[in-house]
């Protein structure tokens, strides 16, 4: 028998979460939050506005959207939920769009507006990229639990900024494909391309923007370690 006792093995020392924080949450909660708002704010609003079109013409398609936005921020008030300012942002959108096209008596405005807005909202991202709070920043909130401590992390301030960028050139692409769309297709071409299109293609956008997200989450430790049962 040797006369050298092996070391005893390291205690094994579980993750904790500092009482002043919640635990991290996990990545299926941080997902179904990021799809319900995007259900709510963008999805339900571009379904609504093409069957109404399709059923009853552009200006009660107009209205059936705007209408639905602001149901959709009543209904969460009411029932003390957290409004997300992705949906405050659409619904603001929409209610300018919907004076403009009121004020000239002009769909071809309505359609054009949101072209000159993600061309604006590209431009607002690309420069708030270059600021100490970039826009996807300011938005994270909706989506996961953030404070300062969090925010000022080097890896966190990288991923906004590169999600920002992408962000920003995402939008303006979006508006250089559908100017040109209005502009050489019919009202009824333009209108379901668009909302097949863009569905698409910002549904790519989450899911990159998603898995950036997860692989910084997993490297900061702010989603919740036992993600194989997500």
């Amino acid at each position: 028998m040797s006369l050298l006792a092996a070391p005893p093995a390291p205690p094994v020392v579980e993750p904790t979460v500092p009482a002043d924080r919640p635990a991290p949450p996990r990545l299926r909660a941080v997902i179904r939050r990021v799809a319900a708002s995007l259900v709510v704010a963008c999805v339900v609003p571009a379904t609504v506005f093409y069957t109404a079109f399709r059923l009853y013409g552009v200006w009660f398609a107009i209205f059936a959207a705007l209408t639905w936005s602001y149901g959709a921020i009543a209904w969460r008030a009411v029932t003390g939920r957290r409004t997300s300012g992705l949906l405050i942002l659409t619904a603001s959108v929409m209610t300018l769009r919907t004076l403009v096209a009121l004020l000239t008596d002009s769909t071809f405005l309505y359609f054009l507006q949101p072209i000159i807005t993600d061309a604006l909202i590209g431009t607002a991202f690309l420069v708030s990229a270059m600021t100490a709070r970039p826009m996807v920043a300011r938005l994270a909130g909706d989506f996961y639990p953030m404070d300062d401590e969090l925010a000022c992390r080097p890896g966190v301030r990288c991923l906004f900024r590169n999600l920002t960028l992408m962000w920003a050139a995402l939008a303006l692409a979006k508006a250089g494909f559908t100017l040109w769309l209005l502009l050489s297709q019919s009202v009824e071409t333009f209108v379901l391309v668009k909302s097949v299109s863009m569905l698409s293609i910002n549904a790519s956008a989450v899911a990159a923007t998603i898995g950036l997200a997860v692989l910084v989450g997993r490297r900061e430790g702010l989603l919740h370690p036992r993600l194989a049962t997500v």
